[in-house]
């Protein structure tokens, strides 16, 4: 999953990760494997008002 998040640009964010619907901590990023079919969900912070 870490490569992931580094091929679509997110290593230099803040980010909450999900894969199917599973929250993925950040430590454990470099640890998850990721199989054809998964759900990844990449969530940023976002300023709202």
């Amino acid at each position: 999953m870490e490569r992931l998040i580094e091929e679509l640009g997110f290593s230099e964010q803040t980010i909450a990760t999900a894969v199917n619907q599973e929250f993925v901590r950040s430590k454990d990023r470099g640890e998850t494997l990721l199989v054809e079919d998964d759900t990844i969900e990449i969530v940023t912070p976002r300023q709202g008002g």
